[in-house]
């Protein structure tokens, strides 16, 4: 319901971080760039989706195993 009703832009926080830092340090210069500076938004988002599903893989593996072995333990 939020979102239906407060009208805001909803940005990253990497663009966050970058008006922070310049607010606080005017003349601040980055020390390390991007290895790919811009990607297409449907790369992104493909990547994007592509970190989330190797996520839960593994925390869905990782809390199979402790089940099964709590179940083995009882045995």
């Amino acid at each position: 319901m939020p979102l239906f009703v407060v009208k805001a832009d909803f940005g990253g926080s990497d663009d966050k971080g970058e008006e922070i830092i310049g607010e606080i340090n005017p003349d601040y210069k980055p020390w390390a760039s991007s290895l790919i500076e811009e990607l297409p938004s449907e790369t992104e988002s493909l990547l994007f989706a592509l970190q989330a599903a190797i996520g839960a893989g593994v925390i869905g593996y990782v809390l199979g195993y402790f089940k099964g072995e709590r179940k083995n333990a009882d045995r």
